[in-house]
Parts: structure tokens; sequence; C-alpha cells
């Protein structure tokens, strides 16, 4: 009795104590999570460049799939149970989070869409809005992805070849010939990267006479221009006529020599050295292409032209040395060099890194911004050993004021500008291009707010509870009417029912009352492989995680229903019947896990949002005012008396300190009001702080009291996987003893 005490209250502590360790290790975790984003709220990383996902917090479960399969690092962290959107900035519009959340719980999406002036207006099949018969691919609009560049090629080329088999038929003007018709090509495209050679493969297979044109001497477009070896995909490509590319990942180098591979092997008609330069229309309705090199008429174009168009300058005096480039394609063939590198964003970083790499040289990085927010996790990383290693010195908030020929000046932004010379051989200059926005316009792409269809507003959609109880109903109406057209046979006692006329149909050893159980049984099975499609161990990503999950849910629901059916609704003292109790009680747990714990994350960092609201109010509210000293030691103790509610403390502590929590509440705002008058700050000011202190202080409160809940409400899921490995194990029993006793009967 002894032994057994001490190893029960060992096991016991034990359990405990790592419960604590794992409970604070992820308070600590929440909080550095919560220090980032607002971190990257005040550095401008919160503003997402072009795609970004938006979550659906009446949705999200917290299953952490999303954050798993986001080839970037932190874009996504878990806050209170549930994804959060920590630096949207470093999103790249993969939209692999959006793919396999298995709820819908977010939306990848186009930052400020309605407020952007370099996004043309087109409609869903790539037809610029206005101008029947040209198509947009690639980035160009704003889909910066290759994946999605070879997608729009392909659908261009698709949709142009089903115009040609179905001709529309377009007025042509005095002077127009059926000899000049029959002269346009069916398409013409002007770009040769990704999208411009997708949209040629499928041209070619669709039997469309085209041309391809390109101002390059070799096709690749942007991807052509990054540094060596870079790698460039991250998700598998179906090209046409190629098929479905071998690997998911492929180097730079290795990509242009397949795609020129490709290219030679089909006998693409690529016109290289081809500098686009306007687009009309002549008196047919046809395109007329107008290149450096000479005109082309086409029945349609698509424009796959990239949206970088011409690098940005600096303007700034010696910008024209031979010494000053745009891109860097070989970091390889600069050594022993002094080397100067503009621009704050991966393209900036990756060639400094690049030159870094190579014996010799001494590279600077100059930015403008006080540090690097728009930047990959991954090269933030590398870029930080670098400089501790001393190989890259970063110079920030500086601009170049003048390139020379042995140096640079700088001008430095450390209170007053002060200058800085740097002895220099070459300057790189990576402050991004200007996208081809008045090209495009003259060609008649629109960029007016008005001609781009309206985007979809992205709202909460709720946990689909309606949904699922509907489900749950139609399917519980359907074994309700079975049962009640068995009824003559159910209602029985065990004695009556062996002699009744439907007993070798209904009971649970044959015919029907079998296959019910053999179905339950196999809808368990089914019901289960979702957690190996969730955890990915299957080796195969067979179907969507959001239609796993749901059948998750219907084959929960229907195995119930047919089990209570194969026990002929009258379950015993067996183990048969326990499993069936069991499984209801699975999917009670199921039910309260999925809808109700999933509001109390929603609950909390709805609180945190509000918080966050509430600083940045205070922040907007003092960053005008000239009373500096007050403002930052309000915002201080705003921030202070936050954080000493929704992280210190314990649950039982927090339920005895709401009896005193005006008391704190009190001194604080005493505090602040005192330095205030002291400090001969107006009153309307004063005011607004106290109000926004107490604001903070509520949310603060708030969620600290919802994370507890929610901590609490964690132990449901692990109740739900206890009660369904009882519920398997009972199951087997049952199996095992039909088995055994069903082939003993049949034997014997």
């Amino acid at each position: 009795m002894t032994w057994t005490l001490l190893i029960v209250l060992a096991a016991g502590l034990g359990v405990a104590l790592a419960a604590a360790v794992a409970r604070d290790h992820q308070l600590r975790r929440m909080r550095e999570t919560l220090g980032e984003r607002e971190e990257a709220t005040r550095s401008g990383r919160n503003k997402a460049q072009l795609q970004h996902p938006v979550v659906d917090l009446t949705r999200c479960l917290g299953c952490a799939t999303c954050i798993a399969v986001c080839p970037e690092d932190e874009v996504l962290e878990l806050v209170h149970g549930q994804a959060v959107v920590l630096n949207p900035s470093r999103c790249v519009g993969v939209a692999a989070c959006e793919r396999e959340c298995p709820v819908g719980a977010i939306t990848v999406t186009i930052a400020n869409l309605e407020e952007r002036e370099d996004i043309p207006a087109f409609e869903s099949n790539l037809e610029a809005v206005g101008s029947p018969g040209l198509f947009l691919a690639g980035e160009v609009t704003a889909h910066a992805l290759i994946k999605t560049a070879v997608e729009h090629g392909t659908a261009v080329a698709a949709e142009v070849a089903q115009r040609v088999k179905k001709p529309v038929t377009v007025p042509a003007t005095d002077g127009a010939t059926d000899a000049a018709a029959d002269r346009a090509l069916d398409l013409c495209i002007v770009g040769a990267g990704p999208a411009g050679l997708a949209c040629s493969l499928e041209a070619k297979r669709q039997g469309l006479s085209f041309v391809t044109l390109d101002k390059e001497s070799a096709l690749g477009g942007t991807v052509a221009k990054y540094p060596r070896r870079k790698l460039v995909m991250s998700e598998p490509v179906h090209l046409p006529l190629h098929g479905r590319m071998r690997r998911s990942t492929y180097e730079k180098e290795e990509l242009i020599d397949l795609w020129n591979e490709v290219a030679t092997k089909y006998e693409l008609p690529i016109v290289h050295g081809a500098l686009f330069q306007g687009l009309d229309r002549n008196a047919d309705g046809h395109f007329v292409v107008r290149t450096d090199s000479g005109n082309h008429v086409a029945r349609h174009v698509c424009l796959a032209i990239g949206r970088r168009g011409v690098p940005r300058e600096l303007g700034v005096p010696g910008e024209s040395l031979p010494k000053t480039a745009y891109s860097l394609l070989d970091a390889g063939s600069y050594r022993g060099r002094r080397v100067l590198v503009v621009g704050g964003g991966d393209s900036a970083v990756e060639a400094a890194l690049g030159l870094a790499e190579q014996p010799g040289n001494e590279v600077t990085l100059s930015y403008r911004g006080e540090s690097f927010h728009r930047i990959r996790k991954k090269n933030e990383t590398r870029l930080d050993a670098q400089i501790a290693a001393g190989k890259i010195e970063v110079v920030f908030q500086s601009e170049v004021v003048r390139i020379e020929s042995d140096r640079v000046e700088l001008s430095v932004r450390n209170g007053a500008a002060q200058p800085l010379s740097i002895p220099n051989d070459d300057v790189f200059v990576m402050a991004g291009g200007t996208p081809p926005v008045e090209l495009l316009a003259s060609a008649g792409v629109s960029f007016d707010h008005s001609a781009r269809p309206a985007a979809a507003t992205v709202t909460e959609q709720g946990g689909g509870l309606v949904r699922a109880l509907a489900i749950g109903f139609a399917l519980s109406l359907g074994a309700l009417a079975w049962a009640w057209w068995h009824a003559d046979y159910y209602l029985l006692t065990a004695a009556e029912r062996a002699l009744h006329d439907k007993h070798a149909l209904l009971r649970p050893g044959q015919s029907v009352g079998l296959a019910l159980g053999v179905t339950a049984a196999s809808l368990i099975a089914v019901n289960l492989l979702y957690l190996l499609r969730r955890s990915g161990r299957l080796g195969f990503r067979f179907g969507s995680l959001r239609g796993w999950m749901t059948s998750h849910v219907a084959t929960g629901i229907l195995a119930l229903l047919l089990a209570a059916l194969h026990g002929a609704m009258a379950p015993g003292d067996t183990a048969a019947g326990h499993s069936l109790w069991a499984l209801a009680i699975l999917l009670v747990t199921g039910a309260i896990g999925r809808y109700f714990y999933a509001y109390v994350p929603r609950a909390a960092n709805g609180r945190e949002l509000a918080l966050a609201e509430v600083r940045s109010q205070l922040d907007a509210l003092t960053a005008m005012r000239d009373d500096a000293e007050f403002a930052q030691a309000a915002r201080e103790e705003v921030r202070t008396l936050a954080k000493s509610r929704q992280w210190k403390g314990s649950f039982f502590g927090r339920v005895i300190a709401l009896l005193g929590v005006q008391r704190e509440l009190r001194r604080a705002l005493a505090t602040i009001e005192m330095r205030g008058r002291e400090e001969g700050v107006p009153e309307d000011l004063i005011s607004d702080t106290l109000r926004l202190a107490r604001d903070a202080h509520r949310h603060a409160l708030m969620a600290a009291h919802y994370e507890d809940l929610r901590a609490l409400l964690s132990s449901w899921r692990y109740l739900h996987r206890w009660v369904a490995a009882l519920m398997l194990l009972l199951l087997a029993v049952h199996i095992f003893s039909a088995l055994f006793y069903g082939a003993a009967e049949w034997a014997g």
C-alpha cells in the first residue's frame, strides 16, 4: 500500500510539474509573439506589400496547420490557441495556408486593393477591363509566384483557343480586308518569363498561330535576373506539353536550363531583343504590337511583362558611373572589392550576403529605414550572422548623396544629418523598380478603381454550427425513420424479438443488423484516418484537409447512429454496449471541443486586438503633442499596467485580485494624473490618457481571464482523445468476441 501511495504521488506530482512547465513555456511564447506583433506594428512590418493572409477567428481551431505549411517563418503564429497574422509583409502569396486550413478560416487577399494605383483592372479570365482580347498574366497582376504565373499563362492561351474556335465578330472600320485578317496571328505574347513561356506552350498545344516577344536576349524574365544559385520555386508546377516538373524546388540556373530545353524541344517562336513599345488597334479591330524591331498583328494579346518595369534610380550625382549597377547576377565575379549595396528588401540583402561570401570583399549595406521590416526570416537570420562576423556593415537611416570614382558620400540621420564618406569600388542599387503603369495604360489597361471588379469582402463566416447541426439533424431523422419503420421489432423485449419475423433481418449478428455494425466500424476507421491526414503521416495528401475534417464530423455522427441500429436500439451491459456509450460521449466531447472551445480563444484574441487598438490610439493621441515626456511616461505606465494584468500571476491569484483590482487601477491613474498636472499638461490630454489607460487595463484583464479559461478547457481535448482510445479498445473487444463466438457457433 505504501509503495502504491508513493508511486501514485510521484507520478501525480510529475504530471503536474510537466503541465506547469509546459504552461509557463506556452505563456512565455505567447508573450513573445504578441511583443513581436507590437514591434511589427511600430516598424511597419504589419503592412503587407501585396498578398497577405486574413484569419477568421470564428472558425479557427488552433490546429497550427497553416503555420506548418507556410514556407516563410513568422508570418503566422498561435496566440491563445488560434492563428494570428504576425508579419504580413513576409507573406509571399503561396496561399498554402488557405488551401490546407481544414475549416476555411484563412483567406489570402491583396492588401488595400481598393486604394492601390499600381494594380490593373482585369476580369476573372485575366482579360483587361474595357479592352476585349487583351490579357494579363503573371507578376503584372500583382501575383508574384512562379506557380501562379504558369497557371495564368496557361489559362490565357486556353481562353484564346476557345475564342478562336468560336470566333467573336469584331466590327471592322473602313479599309478592312479579309487578306489582312488572314495575316493576323491568333495570339501575340509579350514577355518570356514563366507566364509567357507557359502561355506559349499552351498556345502550341492548342494549335494557335502565335509569336512570343521579349526584350532580353534569353528567356526567363525576372527569374533570369536573380542572383546565381538562388532557389526560385517552392511548389510543384505543371507546364503545358512538358507535364509536371519533377521537383518542387529548383535553383535559378536549373530552372532556366529546363525552360530553354522545353522551348527548343517544342520549337516555340520566341523573338528575343524586341522591346515592347505600345499597342494599337488597326482598321480590322486587331491589335498591332509595336516593338523597336518591328510590328506584329494579332487578334489577341497577352502581356506578361512583370511589375518591375525599369529599375528605380537614386537620382544623385555620379550615378551614371560604370561602377553603378541595378542587379547582381553572379556575386562570385566580385572579389577583393569595396562594395556598397543600397536597399532594404530581400534583393538588397541577398546581394549583400552573396558579396560578403566572396574572399576579400568589404560590404556595406545602406538603408534609409531604422530596421529591416520587409525581408524574409531566413535572410534576416543570415544577415545577423554576417553582421556579427564583421563581414557586413549596415548603415541604417542613410541615403546616398553622391557617387564618386573611388568613394560614396552618405547622409546619415542620427538626430541631425551627418555626412559619411565610404571608400568604394562598386555600387549596387537594389531599390526596386518602377511598375510599368504608364506603358500598360497606353496599351489599354485600366488602373481605375471604379473599373476594377469589386474584391470579395473578407468577413467572419461563423463557425459553421448551423450547417453541422443541419447535417446531424438530417442523419438523425434518417435513423429515426428507420427505427420507426421497424418499431414493431425494436420495441419488443429480447425474448419476444427471437420469435419475430424480422429477427433474422435486424438482429446484430445477421443480415442487415450485421451490415449496420460492419458499416459503423468501417466509418470509425475512416474517421480515424483524418488524424493521420492531419498529421501528415499518410505519406500522401489525398484530398483537402477541409474535406477530411467534414468527413470526420459526418462519419462520426453516422457511425453512432448505425451502431445504435446495429445494437437493435437496446445496448446491453457488454463491451458492445459500453463502446456505443463511449462513442456517444466521444461525439459530445468533440462537439464541445469544436464549438464551445473555439469561442474562448476567439474572445481572448478579440481582447488582444482591442488592446492593440487602445495602444495605437494612445500613440496617435500623443504623437502630435509637444508634451513628449508626459506622453512617454503615460505610455509606459499603461503598458506596465496592462502587462501586469495580462501575463503575471495565476488564475486563482487573479480571481482574488478582482476584489482589489480597482485599487491598483486607481493608483496607476493617480500617478499619470499627478505627473500631468505637475508638468502643466492640458486637461484634455490628461483626460483622454486616463480613459485609454482604463480601457487597456480592462482588455488586458479580460484577455488574461479568457486565457486561463482556455487553458482549463484545453484539457477537454485530452478527455476527447482518452475516450476515443477507450472506445477503440471496447470496440476491439466486441469485434473479437463476436468473431470468436460466431465462429464457435458456426462450428457447432
